[in-house]
């Protein structure tokens, strides 16, 4: 944890020093966005079968460890190709470890866990993203922009009690639909909307964003707002269906 907390200091230190020398240089439109953005995350539902037969437990995490907060950031760095298309990369790392105590027999990933023996379970679940966006609409006060999403999920559940520790990790790719929109609310004020969700089949992913942001200079951007990440699958391997809510605050220098 403290370690992620000096790695969105250190970036949060470069957008300030590399907004003040884009800000001095209005001549040429902007070609690149940095975006970093950082605050408390809650899980309201995180529901875990490992594997998702008779074999598996179906357990709650947020009974087991609370609901938080924890803290996350993550890093957008966007390149303009030019007023219609863009590209969009996204690292978004989340993980915490915490105690708890079973209340009944847990049977998680061929271990078996008994209940009033305090664990310490840990979720992982980073995303790493490419997004392709196609700007269809750009009026005087409103944006909005259509693309695709290719993310590479790199997830993990620990469960560990005394010397018996049980891990399932699982990298995979998934494909999502991108909806931005932008609301120029007035010269210095506006709201932004992004969404990254694909559902059907098996599983179901959802990220949605909503920020009031504010235009500290032509190009330097402050943001807050709530963000909310839900999904999960429901194979043979797993079950696991998660609900997330954060708080967040950005800042975002053009250059």
């Amino acid at each position: 944890m403290p370690n992620a907390y000096r790695f969105a200091a250190l970036l949060l230190l470069t957008l300030g020093l590399t907004a003040g020398f884009a800000v001095a240089d209005d001549a040429r439109p902007p070609a690149f966005n940095l975006e970093v953005e950082a605050g408390p995350v809650w899980q309201t539902v995180n529901d875990v079968q490992i594997p998702n037969d008779s074999a598996g437990t179906r357990f709650s995490l947020v009974d087991l460890v609370g609901k938080g907060p924890q803290f996350a950031f993550r890093t957008y760095l966007t390149w303009h190709l030019n007023e219609k298309h863009s590209l969009r990369g996204l690292y978004a790392p989340l993980s915490f470890t915490e105690p708890g105590t079973p209340t009944g027999p847990v049977d998680f990933n061929g271990a078996t866990f008994p209940a009033g023996e305090e664990v310490l379970a840990t979720y992982k679940f980073n995303s790493y993203r490419l997004t392709y966006s196609y700007r269809w609409h750009n009026g005087e006060k409103w944006r909005w922009e259509v693309g695709f999403t290719a993310k590479i999920r790199d997830a993990k559940i620990q469960i560990q009690q005394g010397d018996v520790t049980s891990t399932k990790d699982d990298l995979g790719f998934v494909p999502l639909l991108h909806v931005a929109g932008h609301w120029r609310m007035s010269p210095r004020w506006h709201f932004l909307l992004d969404l990254d969700a694909l559902a059907g089949g098996p599983g179901r992913a959802e990220d949605l964003a909503l920020k009031l942001g504010y235009d500290l200079a032509p190009n330097w951007h402050l943001r807050a707002g709530y963000r909310t990440v839900e999904g999960g699958a429901d194979v043979d391997a797993v079950y696991n269906f998660a609900w997330l809510h954060y708080a967040v605050m950005s800042v975002a220098v053009d250059f």
